[in-house]
C-alpha cells in the first residue's frame, strides 16, 4: 500500500497528527470546503455515498417519537434522511413537533449554516436542531438519545476513544449506535486502482472543484491512518457498547459499524 501522497509535490503527512494540532487544522479545512462539500462527495464517490447512507438509515430503523443525535453531521445529510421517520407515523417533519427530533452536531459552524439553509429551502422548519459541538464533549445529559449516528466524522476527531465514550454516555439503554466511515484497506483486487484514485484523482478534483488540493490530500491520508474494521469494532466494544457488528460496503471502501447501549 502506498504510504504517502503521490501528488507530485511535497505534502504534509496527515495520518498521525498530534491532538493539539489536529482539531484546529480539521476546522480550518472544513471551513474552506464547506460550500463544495456535498458536491465533492457526489463527484468523489460517483454518488455511491447516497446508497451507503440509505443503507445506514435502513439499518438504523428510526421510529416515530425517537430522538436522534447525528454527530459530526455537517450539512445534515444523514439526519434529514432519518427525520421523516421520526415524526408521527412517518409523517412530515412539520407535524412532528414534540414527537420526534433530530439534533445535528458539528464542530464547524459553516457546515451547519449550509445545512440549516438547505433544510429551510426544503420547507423543513421544525423537528431538527443545528448545534456547534465537539464529538468528545457533547452538551447533553446522560441517556438523552435513542439513536446516535456519525457518518464520515469519526476519522476527524482528535480522540476516537473519547468520542465513542460520549456516544455511549448520551445513548439511552437499548439505544442504537451506527458509524459509517471509510476504511484504510479494500478488497485486494481493488487496492491498486483505489490507491491511484485516492492519491491522484481525489486531490486533483479538490483542486479543480473546491480550489483546495490540501484539504482533499488530508481526506485521503486521514483514511490511511484510521483503524481497520476489526480494530474499530474492538474500540467500540471497549467504550462499553454491546453487540458490535460491521459490514463492508463496495468492496470495503467504506464500512458500517453498529452497536447497542445495553
Amino acid at each position: 500500500m502506498s504510504e504517502h501522497s503521490t501528488s507530485g509535490s511535497a505534502t504534509r503527512d496527515y495520518r498521525h497528527l498530534a491532538g493539539a494540532e489536529k482539531a484546529p487544522l480539521v476546522r480550518g479545512i472544513f471551513d474552506r470546503v464547506a460550500t463544495h462539500y456535498d458536491l465533492m462527495n457526489d463527484l468523489m464517490s460517483g454518488g455511491i455515498h447516497r446508497l451507503w447512507k440509505a443503507e445506514m438509515i435502513a439499518l438504523l430503523k428510526p421510529r416515530p417519537g425517537q430522538r436522534l443525535i447525528d454527530v459530526a453531521g455537517g450539512t445534515g445529510d444523514i439526519a434529514l434522511r432519518a427525520l421523516r421517520r421520526l415524526g408521527p407515523e412517518g409523517g412530515l417533519v412539520e407535524a412532528a413537533a414534540g414527537a420526534g427530533r433530530a439534533v445535528v452536531c458539528d464542530s464547524n459552524e459553516r457546515m451547519l449554516e449550509i445545512g440549516r439553509a438547505r433544510a429551510l429551502d426544503r420547507g423543513i422548519l421544525a423537528g431538527i436542531e443545528w448545534l456547534v459541538a465537539d464529538a468528545e464533549r457533547l452538551p447533553f445529559a446522560e441517556r438523552s438519545f435513542d439513536l446516535y449516528t456519525i457518518g464520515f466524522g469519526l476519522r476527524n476527531v482528535t480522540r476516537i476513544e473519547a468520542a465513542l465514550a460520549e456516544a455511549r454516555r448520551v445513548l439511552k439503554p437499548g439505544g442504537r449506535f451506527l458509524c459509517l466511515e471509510f476504511t484504510p484497506s479494500v478488497t485486494p483486487l481493488l487496492q491498486p486502482l483505489y490507491d491511484w484514485y485516492s492519491f491522484l484523482v481525489v486531490p486533483l478534483l479538490g483542486q479543480i472543484v473546491a480550489g483546495d488540493r490540501e484539504a482533499y490530500t488530508y481526506l485521503v491520508e486521514s483514511i490511511r491512518g484510521f483503524p481497520r474494521q476489526s480494530e474499530l469494532a474492538e474500540m467500540i466494544a471497549a467504550a462499553g457498547l454491546g453487540q458490535v457488528r460491521y459490514r463492508n460496503l463496495t468492496g470495503g471502501i467504506a464500512a458500517l459499524h453498529s452497536a447497542w447501549r445495553l
